[in-house]
């Protein structure tokens, strides 16, 4: 049986699944597919009878990507096209606990390190960069150009840490090895 939910206005961009719950996605959208209006940030969960709303919160942007974290199970971020990423928890039914906009562009991409032995996200934007957080969204811990195009997507090495790979509208591929000194 096909278990489908409809969000009233709003286009998907992302979906992803929860590391610590099976049945449990987030989705990331937007309204008029990303040019004007709002996003929805949509946490789900499937169920013998269908999929049910778990929790949503709007953002004055479209959102793009989502990404779980890997170290606590209600904590989300999503990336915005006003050049924002936002740090969601799932037991918080209000604002995100914190939000940072140092991207020029829309952030297209978003993605939480799978290594549990560090703890980053790395972001990539339309303007180019992919930029490396700590998960506290303070400021980011590195910015990183190279790619002459709008940056689709950014994905951290699951064997690999520090390692992530980005791919941009240039029709290239890119591996960054980010070396991090305490």
């Amino acid at each position: 049986m096909e278990k489908v939910f409809r969000c009233a206005g709003r286009h998907g961009y992302a979906v992803e699944v929860s590391p610590f719950f099976p049945h449990r996605v987030a989705c990331a959208a937007a309204q008029h597919y990303g040019i004007a209006g709002c996003g929805t940030l949509l946490v789900l969960d499937q169920t013998e009878t269908g999929v049910t709303l778990v929790r949503s919160w709007q953002w004055g942007d479209g959102l793009f990507d989502v990404s779980w974290s890997e170290v606590n199970e209600h904590l989300l971020v999503a990336g915005g096209g006003d050049g924002s990423l936002q740090l969601w928890d799932s037991a918080n039914p209000s604002a995100p606990l914190r939000a940072a906009k140092e991207h020029t562009q829309e952030v297209y991409s978003v993605d939480w390190s799978q290594t549990r032995g560090e703890n980053l996200i790395v972001s990539g934007s339309w303007d180019q960069t992919a930029k490396v957080w700590d998960p506290s969204l303070s400021q980011s811990v590195s910015t990183l150009r190279g790619h002459e195009g709008v940056i689709y997507s950014t994905v951290w090495s699951p064997h690999i840490p520090g390692c992530f790979a980005s791919a941009s509208g240039e029709k290239t591929h890119k591996a960054s090895k980010l070396i991090l000194s305490s």
